[in-house]
């Protein structure tokens, strides 16, 4: 029976794929073999010494301490590309708020007072002071290529916009999702001035905090709206308050707001809603959910942040997985051990992200406690489990 323990809320829908004749899950759990989590931060808690995986049910792991999980062998599974499209949706919502003044306007009208052929007359002053502009031959920067921004840049392709993106990340099996209509930015700076809409979908890391900050923001048009849906501290919200109270910029969409952007009337503070919706929690969940269970059950990964991807199907109901140091000699010292012990290796798969491999080892014969017990002696070794089903 494996124990997984949640430390947020956790779509039933994903949970689900936990069958409970072999899991037991509750937010309260003792030496969990697993840990489920949406935004709790985990940096300040202790570790349980029973942990084998982590699964954060979203795909920003800011509240993962990945160093920690990576020095104890213990690979953290993300959901990237489950709430794409719901983040996609709020930012062409977005789009079009900002362009057609609907906070402002929505603001206005809920204010009016007086009779209906008095309110009339107002509601027709206030369609001259809060018209807007279409989209279609707008230009909007997208800056960040992956699931989500891929999906926002081919949307207002459709929207008939102009769209320039930057990512210099961009895998080539992303660049074929990418519509051939989309131009390529060398630099963030180089898309500032062009841009009426400027959208981020970049984790939060040292690379990218203050990405738009006092030095660039008067750069772009005065115009221009920038929509930040991905982490708050990517946009330097002092900066394009202050933008804003001097007329030059146009509008800003947060998802992350706070006291100072609250003083902005140009500011349209959402309450982190860019993957608030029910599909996208499933979504997220059931992804994670998956990926941990074949983790736990086959030592299978998929979709880790600080692991490499490795996955070998089953042949065999006797399986060892290893996880070390990447340093010369880790395979032929973990054949050597399964050879004396008189095991024969029916199929094995070793592959390696930065310092850390990650070995996979099919056995014909069942593979004892004392062969995995010698594995763990080896100068390097941060894990090794014998799973066997």
């Amino acid at each position: 029976m494996y124990k997984i323990q949640t430390l947020n809320n956790i779509s039933p829908v994903g949970l689900a794929k936990l069958p409970t004749s072999s899991y037991s899950i509750a937010d309260e759990i003792g030496s969990p073999d697993a840990i489920i989590l949406r935004s709790f931060k985990m940096h300040d808690m202790e570790i349980p010494k029973s942990l084998k995986a982590v699964g954060r049910a979203g795909a920003g792991v800011n509240n993962i301490p990945l160093d920690k999980m990576s020095a104890a062998g213990i690979p953290v599974f993300n959901a990237p590309g489950a709430n794409a499209n719901a983040v996609k949706e709020l930012v062409i919502a977005s789009i079009f708020i900002a362009a057609r003044n609907i906070t402002e306007a929505v603001k206005y009208t809920e204010a009016l007072k007086g009779e209906d052929a008095e309110l009339s007359k107002l509601v027709e002053a206030g369609k001259k002071k809060y018209g807007g502009f279409e989209v279609p031959g707008r230009t909007i920067g997208v800056v960040g290529l992956g699931a989500i921004g891929r999906m926002v840049a081919n949307t207002c392709i459709d929207l008939g916009m102009n769209v320039v993106g930057f990512d210099p990340g961009l895998t080539v099996d992303g660049a074929w999702q990418l519509s051939s209509q989309i131009t390529r930015a060398n630099s963030v700076e180089e898309m500032l001035g062009k841009v009426d809409f400027l959208s981020v979908h970049v984790p939060l890391i040292d690379a990218t905090r203050d990405l738009i900050n006092a030095d660039n923001v008067g750069k772009m048009k005065p115009s221009a709206t920038i929509i930040n849906l991905a982490r708050g501290g990517i946009i330097n919200d002092e900066a394009v308050c202050n933008a804003l109270d001097a007329g030059e910029l146009g509008a800003y969409v947060t998802d992350f707001p706070n006291n100072r952007t609250k003083k902005t009337p140009q500011v349209i503070g959402l309450p982190h809603l860019g993957a608030s919706t029910g599909e996208a929690e499933d979504n997220c969940a059931v992804m994670v959910a998956e990926q941990v269970r074949d983790y736990l059950e086959n030592g299978n990964i998929k979709n880790s942040v600080n692991f490499p991807n490795v996955s070998m199907p089953r042949e065999t109901p006797f399986r060892l997985i290893v996880c070390n140091a990447n340093v010369p000699n880790m395979v032929g010292q973990i054949s050597t051990i399964m050879a004396e012990a008189g095991l024969n290796i029916h199929d094995m798969i070793n592959q390696s992200r930065g310092d850390i491999a990650y070995t996979i080892v099919d056995s014909d014969t069942q593979i004892s406690t004392d062969v995995v017990d010698q594995i763990k002696q080896l100068d390097g070794i941060m894990i090794a489990r014998s799973i066997q089903n």
